[in-house]
């Protein structure tokens, strides 16, 4: 059992940084595939970044790349999303995810941990 808990959402300006942090659970968390996704209001959720275990490769959408970035500490058990340069359209609640067995894809059936999610705002 897997349990990931999100922190650092907020209401920003755009234009401005936040992070995020996801803490999570469970004893083999650097072999954990780690991803963030979004859900604006009356969208689907879509899938922002990931990083996978050992490697740590990243993977971005299109619409956060270069703004956006990815990273874990393994030590922690904590998967972080830097955020810059944000924009209104990044309003949404942003979910924690985690691949137990290691992959590295951005389908949402990939993931079969979810935190609860916490949400940003960002204000024009």
């Amino acid at each position: 059992q897997v349990q990931l808990v999100e922190s650092g959402g907020g209401l920003v300006q755009a234009g401005g940084s936040l992070r995020l942090s996801c803490a999570a659970s469970g004893r083999t968390f650097s072999s954990y595939t780690m991803a963030w996704f979004r859900q604006a209001p009356g969208k689907e959720r879509e899938f922002v970044a990931a990083i996978t275990w050992g490697a740590g490769r990243t993977y971005y959408s299109d619409s956060v790349k270069g703004r956006f970035t990815i990273s874990r500490d393994n030590a922690k058990n904590t998967v972080y999303l830097q955020m810059n340069s944000l924009k209104p359209e990044d309003t949404a609640v942003y979910y924690c995810a985690a691949d137990t067995f290691g992959g590295s894809d951005s389908r949402i059936t990939s993931y079969d941990y979810w935190g609860q999610g916490t949400q940003l705002t960002v204000s024009s």
